[in-house]
């Protein structure tokens, strides 16, 4: 038998549900923020850490703390419920609780890896007359916990969404309407197979060579020979260092052919230099800019 999601998707809105964040860092804090900026929705919260719960209800940022927190108030209250904890901990909390939930929630996770999470939570969900969505939101800063949260930290950005068989399709188009919600302009749908493939280059890649590159004994000495190119190339290296070790770990594979092909196109530069020949030199660069004007 399949719940009832009790949700109205021919409305433009998902007023009058009550919604559940779990992990208030600069993710789930900024989140429960839009939603009470943007949204009239019932906002209940839970962190770890209890004193981020007492800050955010007397902010007035959570109408209620969320079980367990003390006093809480149920999970089974709510009609969605966003997680936005490591991928190990999303998994963990999933599954202690899934007897906790009401038939026809809908759990969406914010880690950065999918595939494993997806795998692990979403025929399970499905068997239990719940309904799981793999989310991404593509934004970020290089700070992290809630005092670094932000109401409108996804104004414009894209959230990516994850589907596979087990996926009810009414439940993926409350979770693009959730994020559409609080200010995302482009909604992704996609695979966590394909995510994990491609987020292995645009983010995970990145954050690699950036902690390489600031790692030279030169960076000791940059300073006032630097400009906007070392600005951009090194800005991702500031990391929350816990989290991407597990990131990358996760998704070691997929990073792991990006890191090997990134080193392959290295020794092309490398190989040229030390030929001498410019005119080599000039089609590489050339190619560059070239995939950079195709592919952005």
């Amino acid at each position: 038998m399949t719940a009832d999601l009790n949700i109205d998707t021919s409305r433009p809105t998902l007023a009058d549900k009550t919604i559940g964040v779990v992990g208030l860092g600069l993710i789930g804090g900024s989140l429960a923020k839009a939603l009470r900026v943007n949204t009239t929705n019932r906002v209940l919260g839970y962190d770890i850490n209890p004193n981020v719960v007492k800050q955010a209800l007397a902010e007035k940022v959570l109408d209620a703390a969320l079980a367990p927190a003390p006093g809480g108030a149920a999970l089974a209250e709510c009609d969605m419920i966003v997680i936005a904890l490591y991928p190990e901990a999303t998994i963990d909390f999933i599954r202690d609780n899934w007897d906790k939930f009401k038939k026809g929630t809908v759990i969406i996770d914010c880690a950065g890896v999918k595939a494993e999470i997806c795998a692990d939570l979403s025929a399970e969900a499905a068997s239990r007359d719940l309904y799981f969505v793999g989310g991404h939101p593509m934004t970020g800063i290089e700070r992290s916990g809630y005092e670094s949260s932000f109401a409108h930290l996804f104004s414009g950005g894209t959230m990516i969404l994850c589907r596979d068989e087990h996926t009810n399709i009414i439940a993926l188009k409350a979770a693009e309407m959730l994020f559409t919600s609080i200010g995302f302009l482009h909604i992704t749908i996609t695979t966590g197979a394909e995510h994990d493939r491609i987020i292995a280059f645009t983010s995970q890649l990145a954050h690699v060579v950036a902690g390489a590159f600031i790692r030279s004994e030169t960076a000791k000495t940059q300073l006032g020979f630097s400009a906007g190119s070392y600005q951009d190339l090194t800005r991702v290296a500031h990391l929350n260092e816990v989290m991407w070790a597990e990131l990358f770990m996760a998704n070691r594979d997929n990073l792991i052919a990006e890191i090997e092909g990134l080193r392959e196109r290295l020794e092309e530069y490398a190989q040229v230099l030390q030929d001498g020949d410019e005119q080599k030199l000039l089609a590489l660069l050339s190619e560059g800019k070239r995939a950079k004007e195709l592919y952005g």
